[in-house]
């Protein structure tokens, strides 16, 4: 979707100056660059890429599909975003921008918040139904085609952690440009530094990578998807040090050290979306295409989650069981954290 408040609010990447519609596309008033709305959604790359890349632009990481449909928030996304209501607690009259959308899930599982919701990312691997509902820019977090304060809150999920330094202070730099005054940015990601708890997430991966080699499960794909895992944020007091570079200051912190969730994700889930791709794999005997098998078993599982019935309802049960790890562990300092991050002013001159 392109709504007339995006074209009002939105900026040439190059130049910075303001855009309107053509009729055959977008114009930056300025420089007089045209830019695509074909798709659906407003392409607002920058002329010249930047040379660091996220491997999220790679076909290979979206081979699952599951990107082209969005089911319920259950399992760890129910918690990341029961975490972000609480944080961030989108209403209506507030204007919301998720850095880093991804297929747009989040800004689904939040329409009903009231509040007015874009997304923006680097990879055009859009659901259908986001570019169907939501304002949507495909953009670099590092030069967001945003004019100043347009923005009061905002969130990023899972994103912090795949930026080098510089790109990350890039980051928080512009995410503090688009924010109002007093504007709220949440994020959830993780540092280098784990305490003590994170013994318990490292043995259920073990335990993980045992059932692999026993062909119980297949954690090829999700070694993928973490294998541009920068980690930029060496431990909470550099997170401070890097929040306060960037004009924020941290609000709020909560851990989150997965160990019941890692049991559930990196074992349970695992094994039935196993024991599915190899059902959908005999179903189509002479198949090849172990990918097609994985998205065709993601398919099915999201359509019977859709369905509501016993398996909703036995997913849902298992993700408040997985909330254990934010009441016994959510105080303990570890890795992984939610934290709220207060703008406090423009990022101090260098």
């Amino acid at each position: 979707m392109i709504s007339p408040r995006l074209i009002e609010i939105a900026q040439c990447p190059d130049c910075g100056g303001p855009v309107s519609d053509s009729g055959d596309g977008v114009q930056c008033r300025n420089c007089g660059r045209t830019f695509s709305t074909a798709a659906g959604y407003l392409d607002l790359r920058p002329l010249e890429a930047f040379q660091e890349q996220t491997k999220y632009l790679d076909e290979a990481l979206h081979a699952d599909a599951r990107h082209e449909s969005i089911a319920p928030p259950l399992l760890g996304s129910k918690i990341r975003n029961d975490m972000l209501r609480v944080f961030l607690a989108p209403g209506p009259g507030d204007r919301v921008l998720d850095l880093g959308c991804g297929s747009g899930r989040t800004l689904a599982w939040n329409a009903r918040s009231g509040a007015s919701l874009t997304g923006i990312d680097i990879a055009p691997y859009f659901a259908p139904e986001t570019v169907a509902t939501f304002d949507v820019l495909l953009g670099d977090l590092r030069r967001l085609p945003i004019r100043n304060g347009a923005f009061g809150k905002a969130w990023s999920l899972d994103v912090l952690e795949h930026l080098s330094r510089p790109a990350l202070l890039a980051m928080l730099k512009e995410a503090n440009r688009v924010l109002a005054d007093d504007g709220a940015l949440f994020v959830y990601t993780h540092v280098r530094k784990n305490g003590w708890i994170a013994r318990g997430t490292r043995l259920v991966n073990r335990f993980a990578a045992f059932c692999e080699r026993l062909g119980l499960l297949d954690l090829g794909q999700e070694r993928l998807r973490k294998s541009d895992h920068v980690n930029p944020l060496i431990d909470h007091d550099d997170l401070a040090r890097v929040a306060a570079e960037c004009g924020f200051r941290v609000e709020r912190v909560t851990y989150y050290t997965p160990i019941v969730g890692a049991f559930v994700e990196n074992v349970l889930v695992r094994i039935a979306e196993r024991f599915l791709a190899r059902r959908a794999a005999a179903r189509t005997p002479g198949a090849v295409d172990a990918t097609a098998s994985v998205r065709e078993a993601r398919r099915s599982a999201q359509a019977r989650v859709r369905r509501g019935g016993i398996v909703f309802r036995l997913v849902t049960a298992i993700s408040w069981v997985m909330k254990l790890d934010l009441i016994l562990f959510g105080r303990i300092q570890s890795g992984p954290f939610f934290a709220r991050l207060r703008k406090i002013g423009p990022p101090p001159l260098a």
